[in-house]
């Protein structure tokens, strides 16, 4: 049962929009060092295009690195947003609603940063061209498009339009807001983003059928997402470890895993960062904890049955590739901190209530499962494909560069600073879900007791 507290419609308004209206100086020089910091990535990305992929870490037979490894990464990042907004309004669960519009929003810009990396990782980013269209015109020669490289595009993009058209519909009744309490030109831009909408019956009617369909619609899509971000590996049935047909529900579980523990963190820091107390409370952060256990152990159940089919086949190539993951250095390391931070750690402190109430220990224990799982998908990619030549003597380990290092922090920088963006702009927390909450607090009268609507709503 939610911790109601009663807020009146200005409040909402003055709290929730001070940030869009007047940004305190700490704002400002945050985005400056992430700024910075997406500069030096940027920078990185320009020497690495005009030297060319040798100054990577990147050697035969390991062709992947750092850079798609943070592509499955944000992947996974991304789909958040359905799962928090889409699958909960659906279901009608009531304490999403501080989270919605932030986890769409990093849906977005996760898919966004997600698409540059392949594109990056190419070396040559003109030639990623040739995914898609002919590379001889005159012979008329197409890539393979039973290929999941090319069907990873497809996804992508769709999925980015679709999320896209999820967060300005639902940013449309707060459009109007903004645009009432500004003057000048930001009044002119806002109107015209909110393009005339004035609360009335129709349009809220509308504005919600729309937002239902695009919830039911992003469904398969985001099922299809990273199940085709799976196949990249699972078809390539010459590396060891990757010829799984487990490898679609288990990324995808780890995909979401892996997101609303991200929701989790930047929830937690929004809250501290706007002064936002009375809209992100306890009860939330506990309800996304208890979320979070059903998540990680359902991703458990999948981890375990990865690793034990390998066993179970009794392959030599399976069972020396999971002795080189668990037993070799440094892989060995990175398999137990993967262990442990990705679940045996923040789960079982999640099993204590006063844990999930503890904003300190819940923001630990989410980014503790982001560390886990970035290492999760470095482990599937790195020692697989150091295994993959059949001739011992072209085994080669992975040394990741200052290049990549560099490229891998700037996407990091690069989320947060385009999250600070929009913060700027918009309202992280959408306005009319918060009011909507407020109305479905007031009692009603059902036969001779008096009971919250929100009852009546669950």
């Amino acid at each position: 049962m939610q911790e109601r507290v009663t807020l009146t419609s200005t409040q909402i308004n003055t709290d929730l929009l001070r940030n869009v209206l007047k940004a305190p100086l700490w704002y400002w020089l945050l985005m400056g060092f992430l700024a910075s910091i997406t500069l030096a990535g940027s920078i990185a990305v320009g020497f690495m295009v005009n030297k060319g992929l040798g100054i990577t870490g990147l050697n035969r037979p390991v062709m992947w690195g750092f850079l798609i490894t943070d592509f499955v990464f944000w992947i996974g990042i991304s789909h958040a947003g359905v799962m928090l907004s889409a699958i909960l309004r659906l279901s009608k669960a009531e304490w999403r609603r501080p989270a919605t519009r932030a986890s769409e929003v990093l849906t977005v810009f996760s898919l966004m940063i997600a698409a540059l990396h392949p594109v990056i990782h190419s070396g040559r980013p003109w030639r990623t061209l040739y995914w898609a269209f002919p590379y001889d015109f005159s012979r008329g020669i197409f890539p393979d498009i039973r290929s999941p490289l090319i069907w990873d595009p497809a996804a992508i993009f769709t999925y980015l339009t679709g999320s896209t058209l999820f967060v300005i519909v639902a940013l449309v009744p707060d459009l109007g807001v903004i645009r009432d309490r500004t003057t000048g030109i930001r009044h002119h831009i806002y109107s015209l983003m909110a393009m005339g909408w004035r609360g009335t019956p129709r349009q809220w009617k509308l504005q919600t059928i729309a937002g239902f369909l695009l919830s039911a619609l992003l469904l398969p899509v985001f099922v299809s997402v990273h199940s085709i971000v799976s196949w990249d590996f699972a078809v390539q049935i010459g590396v060891e470890g990757w010829h799984a047909t487990i490898f679609a529900p288990y990324f995808v579980i780890g995909a979401v895993f892996s997101g609303v523990s991200a929701v989790v963190t930047m929830v937690i820091l929004m809250r501290w960062m706007f002064k936002w107390e009375a809209y992100i409370r306890a009860e939330h952060v506990d309800a996304l904890g208890r979320l979070l256990i059903a998540i990680g152990t359902a991703w458990l159940f999948f981890f375990f049955l990865e690793f034990s089919m390998a066993l179970y086949s009794l392959e030599d190539q399976e069972i020396a590739l999971r002795e080189m993951q668990v037993f070799t250095w440094p892989y060995n390391m990175l398999f137990l901190v993967f262990v442990v931070t990705g679940y045996l750690f923040p789960v079982t402190m999640w099993l204590f209530r006063g844990v999930r109430r503890n904003l300190v220990l819940m923001l630990i224990t989410s980014l503790s499962v982001n560390v886990g799982m970035w290492l999760e998908r470095f482990l599937i990619i790195i020692p697989s494909l150091a295994r993959k030549s059949p001739l011992s003597f072209d085994w080669r380990s992975y040394h990741p560069s200052i290049v990549e290092i560099t490229i891998v922090l700037s996407a990091f920088a690069t989320v947060f600073l385009l999250l600070l963006v929009f913060a700027k702009v918009f309202p992280l927390i959408p306005l009319f879900d918060v009011k909507e909450g407020q109305t479905l607090a007031d009692n009603v009268q059902i036969g001779r007791k008096s009971v919250p609507a929100l009852r009546v709503e669950e």
